[in-house]
């Protein structure tokens, strides 16, 4: 069993995202982060295929897909973050090659400012 803490990290576009979608679906994403620190994992966390490791904290709300993109940093010896990235909102379950890229570069660029 780990005994690393989970923390969640919001970098500023997954902060500013979180502000602006509506408060029932805000609320969901809190019970997903609650239940990812709990270290429950389920259909709301999800690794995507065929990327360099990104999650994805995954909330449908009437009929509209809210994805927050994420991934793991666990070189601390006491916790292991969750880094999110950004978000967005789709109509479709694909997600836009773009904003995988979008997530695969930030995950890259936060990588390399700790060197």
């Amino acid at each position: 069993m780990n005994d690393k803490s989970i923390e969640i990290l919001f970098l500023q576009q997954a902060e500013d995202f979180l502000d602006k979608i509506e408060k029932p679906v805000r609320k969901k994403f809190f019970v997903s982060f609650h239940k990812t620190k709990s270290r429950i994992f389920g259909e709301w966390f999800k690794k995507m295929s065929s990327t360099d490791n990104l999650f994805e904290f995954r909330v449908d709300y009437m009929g509209r897909f809210y994805r927050l993109f994420a991934f793991w940093d666990s070189r601390d010896l006491r916790q292991t973050l969750v880094v999110c990235t950004h978000g967005l909102i789709k109509k479709s379950k694909r997600t836009p090659k773009h904003d995988i890229k979008k997530a695969e570069e930030i995950k890259a660029n936060y990588f390399e400012g700790l060197r």
